[in-house]
């Protein structure tokens, strides 16, 4: 059995075929149920993000379900495929198990380290599940892959430094102030970058928010929003005593905030600590400002700095997760492999059994009346027989399916044998049976 994959992403398409193949969560149950009708297709999910969209699937013939999944992803949003091919990546076996791996644990993300990914890959899995178009390597599989995500956030500091500008502001912020709780922010224009900063100091708990804006009902919208004050433009300096955190962003030709007038605030404000972010360009806020005393003051440069320092942290670290999903698709594939080479163990010693069986009845018939010691001794040997000459045969197929090599040897055998078909496994099967 083979994991396959089929997909595109931010990588490989532009939005605008993205957007062409995306699925909406609404209605995910008849493309799982038409991707899983497919021939080669045993089991089916599909994940669609606004990056990617990827089919998984199980299959015992890689090369014609990647024929069919290709195909069934063009034909299903009425698209050429010849265009659409152009755009496509497949992987089957270790790639395969590698990719979602990487995947899931956001090492192939616009952003290493976003935890939405994983969040997204188990929501597919989920319709899938109500739908029941994942069996049992796909269970397994993709418990696997959420396992492993979470091992590396757990063992690795990929997703501890801010990425974004908005974030980073916050990061700095509880730098300087230790605890954001009983801290008033002030925001100087209402821009969607002041507005992003602003959501994210009010999860980390800001006690205030006010909001000022040159239209005032810009300004009272947003402060609905984020549960906040609204306060005229024209007066806010006169506010800014009471504000620990200040983002601006106001489009206006000169600093709206100058030196002279932040030194008074500082002596208003008995010179606590204030953070002042300037995201704006050209600047709201005098760059002077930074010399005053407990004043900190960064611009939208200092902030970017911040966001690549971070970004080149996040490389290091995505360098140690690739360790941990190496080691975990080697141990994955080790246990798809026993899913082949156990079912023609147990039917190659079930028909060396019979034979035995069968002969030694024969044997005992002709022989007319022995003892139970007797009949027990010939038994035993006959067994001893079978186990020695089933003892090489068994080890090679098990050496050969972790080396990849499996199933090479696992046709052999069962033509030789004339052993009866592999048959599917179903979820009511026990992979976890290593006996």
């Amino acid at each position: 059995m083979n994991i396959i994959v089929v997909g595109l992403s931010h990588k490989t398409a532009p939005v605008e075929i993205r957007e062409k193949v995306a699925f909406p969560p609404t209605g995910m149950e008849l493309p799982l149920q038409q991707m899983l009708a497919l021939p080669a297709v045993s089991e089916a999910v599909i994940v669609s993000t606004c990056n990617r969209v990827e089919l998984y699937a199980a299959s015992r013939q890689p090369e014609m379900a990647i024929i069919e999944l290709r195909r069934f992803l063009a034909d299903f949003h009425n698209l050429s495929a010849a265009d659409l091919n152009d755009h496509l990546y497949d992987f089957t076996g270790l790639e395969a198990i590698q990719h979602v791996l990487r995947v899931a644990a956001s090492l192939d993300s616009m952003v290493i380290g976003e935890p939405q990914i994983l969040g997204q890959i188990k929501t597919a899995y989920g319709y899938a599940c109500e739908f029941h178009t994942a069996g049992t390597i796909l269970n397994r599989f993709l418990h696997k892959a959420f396992s492993v995500a979470k091992r590396v956030r757990n063992e690795t500091a990929i997703a501890s430094n801010a990425v974004s500008v908005s974030f980073a502001a916050v990061e700095l912020a509880r730098k300087i102030f230790d605890s954001l709780e009983n801290k008033t922010v002030m925001l100087v224009g209402a821009g969607e970058m002041c507005e992003l900063a602003a959501k994210h100091f009010v999860s980390h708990g800001v006690a205030k928010v006010l909001v000022t804006n040159r239209t005032f009902s810009r300004a009272e919208k947003l402060a609905a929003e984020l549960n906040g004050t609204a306060v005229n433009f024209e007066n806010f300096p006169e506010q800014l005593h009471r504000v620990d955190i200040l983002l601006s962003s106001t489009g206006a030709p000169d600093y709206v905030l100058s030196a002279k007038k932040l030194k008074e605030v500082c002596k208003a404000r008995r010179y606590k600590p204030m953070f002042l972010i300037d995201i704006a360009v050209p600047r709201d806020i005098d760059p002077a400002a930074n010399k005053l005393d407990n004043i900190y003051l960064y611009d939208v440069d200092d902030l970017q700095g911040v966001v690549q320092a971070n970004l080149k942290g996040r490389q290091k670290e995505a360098a140690k997760a690739e360790l941990i999903i190496k080691k975990e698709v080697n141990q994955f594939q080790s246990w798809l492999a026993t899913l082949e080479v156990k079912p023609t163990i147990v039917a190659l010693r079930q028909q060396l059994e019979q034979v035995r069986q069968a002969e030694m009845e024969k044997t005992l018939a002709s022989l007319g009346e022995l003892n139970e010691k007797e009949r027990k001794a010939i038994e035993a040997m006959t067994s001893a027989i079978v186990n020695k000459i089933l003892h090489h045969p068994t080890n090679i197929l098990k050496q050969a399916s972790n080396d990849g090599n499996g199933n090479l040897y696992l046709d052999a055998v069962r033509t030789l044998f004339d052993l009866p078909a592999q048959k599917e496994l179903t979820s009511d099967s026990d992979p976890f049976d290593q006996s």
